[in-house]
Protein backbone atom coordinates (compact mmCIF):
# COMPACT_ATOMS: atom_id res chain seq x y z
CA UNK A 1 0.00 0.00 0.00
CA UNK A 2 1.34 3.52 -1.12
CA UNK A 3 0.96 6.24 1.82
CA UNK A 4 1.70 10.00 1.50
CA UNK A 5 2.91 11.95 4.06
CA UNK A 6 4.57 14.99 5.24
CA UNK A 7 8.22 14.02 6.58
CA UNK A 8 8.92 16.38 9.37
CA UNK A 9 13.07 15.14 10.00
CA UNK A 10 14.66 18.47 8.90
CA UNK A 11 17.60 16.97 8.22
CA UNK A 12 16.17 15.03 5.39
CA UNK A 13 14.31 17.82 4.07
CA UNK A 14 17.77 19.70 4.04
CA UNK A 15 19.92 17.03 1.92
CA UNK A 16 16.89 16.48 -0.55
CA UNK A 17 16.74 20.36 -0.94
CA UNK A 18 20.37 20.35 -1.69
CA UNK A 19 21.02 17.56 -4.01
CA UNK A 20 17.88 19.14 -6.14
CA UNK A 21 20.27 21.94 -6.57
CA UNK A 22 17.31 23.97 -4.15
CA UNK A 23 18.11 26.35 -1.57
CA UNK A 24 16.27 25.75 2.00
CA UNK A 25 14.76 27.67 4.64
CA UNK A 26 12.79 27.18 7.74
CA UNK A 27 9.46 27.21 5.23
CA UNK A 28 10.96 24.12 3.32
CA UNK A 29 9.16 21.01 3.42
CA UNK A 30 8.86 17.59 1.87
CA UNK A 31 5.93 15.35 1.28
CA UNK A 32 7.05 11.19 0.79
CA UNK A 33 5.28 8.58 -1.24
CA UNK A 34 6.26 5.43 0.22
CA UNK A 35 5.32 1.44 -0.20
CA UNK A 36 6.39 -0.15 3.32
CA UNK A 37 10.23 1.35 3.12
CA UNK A 38 10.39 2.11 -0.75
CA UNK A 39 10.42 5.66 -1.31
CA UNK A 40 8.35 5.58 -4.42
CA UNK A 41 8.65 9.55 -5.26
CA UNK A 42 8.49 13.47 -3.21
CA UNK A 43 7.60 16.79 -3.39
CA UNK A 44 9.70 20.06 -2.29
CA UNK A 45 7.90 22.70 -1.76
CA UNK A 46 8.16 25.99 0.43
CA UNK A 47 4.86 26.96 2.75
CA UNK A 48 4.06 30.02 4.36
CA UNK A 49 1.29 32.27 5.74
CA UNK A 50 0.95 33.70 1.68
CA UNK A 51 0.76 30.45 0.01
CA UNK A 52 2.42 27.04 -1.01
CA UNK A 53 5.40 26.96 -3.95
CA UNK A 54 6.16 23.51 -5.38
CA UNK A 55 9.53 23.31 -6.61
CA UNK A 56 10.10 19.84 -7.59
CA UNK A 57 8.01 16.52 -8.03
CA UNK A 58 9.73 13.26 -8.27
CA UNK A 59 8.89 10.93 -10.35
CA UNK A 60 7.83 13.26 -13.20
CA UNK A 61 7.04 10.08 -15.77
CA UNK A 62 5.01 8.71 -13.90
CA UNK A 63 1.81 10.87 -13.54
CA UNK A 64 -0.45 8.80 -11.80
CA UNK A 65 1.89 8.69 -8.68
CA UNK A 66 2.71 12.63 -9.36
CA UNK A 67 -0.99 13.03 -9.22
CA UNK A 68 -1.31 11.78 -6.28
CA UNK A 69 2.21 13.31 -4.53
CA UNK A 70 0.88 16.96 -5.90
CA UNK A 71 -2.54 16.52 -4.38
CA UNK A 72 -1.24 15.45 -1.18
CA UNK A 73 1.39 18.13 -0.95
CA UNK A 74 -1.46 20.83 -2.02
CA UNK A 75 -3.34 19.31 0.86
CA UNK A 76 -0.85 20.11 3.55
CA UNK A 77 -1.38 23.44 2.65
CA UNK A 78 -4.79 23.06 2.56
CA UNK A 79 -5.27 22.00 6.09
CA UNK A 80 -3.87 25.05 7.32
CA UNK A 81 -6.56 27.05 5.58
CA UNK A 82 -3.71 28.26 2.67
CA UNK A 83 -5.45 27.99 -0.77
CA UNK A 84 -2.63 29.94 -3.04
CA UNK A 85 -0.25 27.23 -4.62
CA UNK A 86 2.32 28.26 -7.12
CA UNK A 87 4.92 26.22 -9.24
CA UNK A 88 8.71 27.09 -9.79
CA UNK A 89 10.90 25.51 -12.57
CA UNK A 90 10.29 24.28 -16.22
CA UNK A 91 10.16 20.38 -14.78
CA UNK A 92 7.21 21.29 -12.51
CA UNK A 93 5.74 23.32 -14.93
CA UNK A 94 5.15 20.63 -17.03
CA UNK A 95 4.12 17.89 -14.55
CA UNK A 96 1.35 21.12 -13.43
CA UNK A 97 0.40 21.36 -17.36
CA UNK A 98 -0.02 17.35 -17.79
CA UNK A 99 -1.98 17.25 -14.72
CA UNK A 100 -3.89 20.17 -15.54
CA UNK A 101 -3.61 21.99 -12.51
CA UNK A 102 -2.23 25.68 -14.03
CA UNK A 103 -4.61 28.08 -13.62
CA UNK A 104 -2.04 30.92 -14.70
CA UNK A 105 1.23 30.87 -16.44
CA UNK A 106 1.99 33.76 -16.09
CA UNK A 107 1.52 34.23 -11.73
CA UNK A 108 2.39 30.54 -12.25
CA UNK A 109 -0.41 29.73 -10.35
CA UNK A 110 -2.23 25.98 -9.23
CA UNK A 111 -5.63 25.41 -8.87
CA UNK A 112 -5.74 24.23 -4.94
CA UNK A 113 -9.50 23.47 -5.30
CA UNK A 114 -8.50 20.15 -7.93
CA UNK A 115 -8.27 18.88 -4.22
CA UNK A 116 -12.24 18.84 -4.42
CA UNK A 117 -12.23 17.18 -7.62
CA UNK A 118 -11.89 13.52 -8.98
CA UNK A 119 -7.95 12.43 -9.30
CA UNK A 120 -5.96 12.44 -11.96
CA UNK A 121 -7.46 14.76 -14.71
CA UNK A 122 -4.21 14.71 -16.70
CA UNK A 123 -4.69 16.25 -20.13
CA UNK A 124 -5.33 13.53 -23.16
CA UNK A 125 -2.71 15.29 -25.49
CA UNK A 126 0.36 16.02 -22.31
Amino acid sequence: MIALAPISDKDEITRLFLENGLEFSEISGCVKAKCGEEVLGFCLYNLDENGITIYKIVPGNDLILADGILRSTLHVAAERSIMNAFYSGEDTESICDKLDFIVDREEKRLNINKLFESCCSCRKNG
